[in-house]
C-alpha cells in the first residue's frame, strides 16, 4: 500500500476536527474538503478508479481543491501506472490552475502520462502552443491524436500550417483524419488549397475529415461536399453531410438546414434544429421542445436525443411549453 505524502496526512486530520468547530455554512463546505481529500486518498493508495475518481469530485464541486491535492501528489509520485491515474484525473477535472503541471507532465518518459497531459491541456483550450506543436512528432500514437485534438482547440491559425504538413506524413489513418480536422479548428483560412487536396483521397474517412475542416473554415468546397451527402437517397449519407455543421455558426449553416427541419427523417431535423440552436439561432431550443411534446415514439425519442445534449432543464422546458401555450 502507498504511503500518502506528509502533508496531505496532517492536512486531513486537521479538516476533519475543524469541520466540527466551524459555523453550519463552513461545516458543508469544509465536509466537502473533507470527502474530497478522502478520494484523493483513495485515489493516490490505487483502490479508486479514474472515471469513478472525475465523476464523485465533479459532484463535490472542489475541483480546483482536489487538482491542488494532486498537483502537490504528483511531484512523489515515482509509480508510472500512479502517475497516468493522477495525470488522467487532472485533465478530466479541467482546472485552470493544473495547466502548468500539465505542461510539465508532458515531457514524462511514459507515453500514456504524456497523453494524458495533453489531453488535459487540450480541455482546457491551452494557448501553449510552443509545447504542444512538437508533440507532433511524438513517438506514442496517443499522444499525436490527442495534441491534434489540443492544437485544433487553440483556434490558434498559426499552427494550421503545421498540422496540415504534419497530416501529410502521418501514417495512421485515425490520427489524419483528427489532424485534418483540426487545421479547419485552428482557422488559418490560407490552408484551404492544402485541405481541398484531400477530397480525392482514397480513403473515405480522409475525404470526410477534409470537408469537415474546410466547412469550419467556410470555404465553399467543404459546404459543397456537405450538400452532396445531404443529396443522398440513403439517411445514413445524409446524416454524415449532417454532421459536417456541427460547430458552425447560424450564418454558415443556416441555408442548408433550415430546410432540414420539415424533413420526413426526423432525426435528421431533430439534429438540424440542434446544430442551429447551438450556431446562435435560440429559437430552434423552443422548436426542439415543442416537437418533442407533440411526438410519439420512434419520432420523440429523436428530438429528446438531442434535448439530452444540450442538458435542459425540466423548469426550462416547462417555461418554452408555457410560452407556446402547451402548458398552464
Amino acid at each position: 500500500m502507498r504511503t500518502l505524502p506528509a502533508c496531505l496526512v496532517l492536512l486531513f486530520a486537521l479538516t476533519a476536527s475543524v469541520v466540527l468547530a466551524a459555523p453550519p455554512s463552513a461545516q458543508k463546505r469544509l465536509s466537502r474538503r473533507a470527502e474530497t481529500g478522502q478520494l484523493v486518498d483513495e485515489l493516490l493508495e490505487g483502490r479508486l478508479a479514474v472515471p469513478t475518481a472525475i465523476s464523485r469530485l465533479r459532484i463535490l464541486r472542489e475541483d480546483a481543491y482536489a487538482a491542488s491535492l494532486l498537483i502537490r501528489a504528483a511531484s512523489d509520485v515515482v509509480e508510472p501506472r500512479l502517475l497516468r491515474d493522477v495525470t488522467a484525473v487532472l485533465a478530466g477535472l479541467e482546472v485552470r490552475s493544473a495547466e502548468a503541471t500539465l505542461v510539465e507532465l508532458t515531457g514524462h518518459q511514459d507515453g500514456a502520462v504524456r497523453m494524458y497531459a495533453v489531453q488535459g491541456l487540450g480541455r482546457l483550450r491551452s494557448r501553449r502552443v510552443d509545447v504542444l506543436l512538437p508533440l507532433l512528432e511524438d513517438k506514442s500514437l496517443g499522444v499525436r491524436r490527442e495534441v491534434a485534438r489540443a492544437l485544433g482547440a487553440t483556434h490558434e491559425p498559426r499552427v494550421g500550417k503545421a498540422l496540415l504538413s504534419t497530416a501529410r506524413t502521418e501514417a495512421d489513418p485515425q490520427t489524419r483524419v483528427l489532424l485534418l480536422e483540426a487545421v479547419g479548428a485552428a482557422g488559418d483560412k490560407k490552408q484551404a488549397p492544402g485541405l481541398k487536396a484531400f477530397l480525392d483521397d482514397s480513403s473515405e474517412s480522409t475525404r470526410f475529415s477534409a470537408a469537415r475542416g474546410l466547412c469550419l473554415l467556410g470555404a465553399p468546397e467543404g459546404f459543397a461536399f456537405a450538400r452532396k451527402l445531404l443529396g443522398s437517397e440513403d439517411k445514413h449519407v445524409r446524416r454524415q453531410g449532417l454532421a459536417l455543421y456541427e460547430g458552425l455558426p447560424v450564418k454558415l449553416s443556416q441555408t442548408a438546414l433550415r430546410p432540414l427541419l420539415e424533413d420526413k427523417d426526423r432525426t435528421l431535423a431533430a439534429g438540424a434544429a440542434r446544430i442551429l440552436h447551438q450556431g446562435g439561432d435560440k429559437s430552434m431550443l423552443g422548436w426542439l421542445v415543442l416537437a418533442s411534446w407533440k411526438a410519439n415514439g420512434e419520432e420523440k425519442l429523436a428530438y429528446e436525443k438531442e434535448l439530452e445534449t444540450l442538458h435542459l432543464a425540466d423548469d426550462e422546458r416547462k417555461a418554452l411549453l408555457r410560452k407556446a401555450g402547451m402548458v398552464k
